[in-house]
């Protein structure tokens, strides 16, 4: 399987190697640091982080 990392389409500017890159995975989302491919990377399940995403959106997790 060809893993394709992807960045934000917001990523950019001087800020550019500060991001996290996505990818799916067999396994569910993969998150990585984009400063370090080779690096850890994290796992998550596909639901959970559709989960998050609606949370972002929604601005929720700009709560205190």
């Amino acid at each position: 399987m060809t893993i394709h990392w992807r960045k934000s389409s917001y990523s950019g500017g001087a800020n550019d190697d500060v991001c996290v890159e996505l990818a799916r995975l067999q396994q569910g989302i993969g998150v990585r640091d984009s400063k370090e491919p080779e690096g850890d990377r994290l796992t998550v399940d596909p639901a959970a982080f559709g989960m998050l995403v609606e949370e972002i959106k929604r601005g929720a997790l700009d709560r205190p």
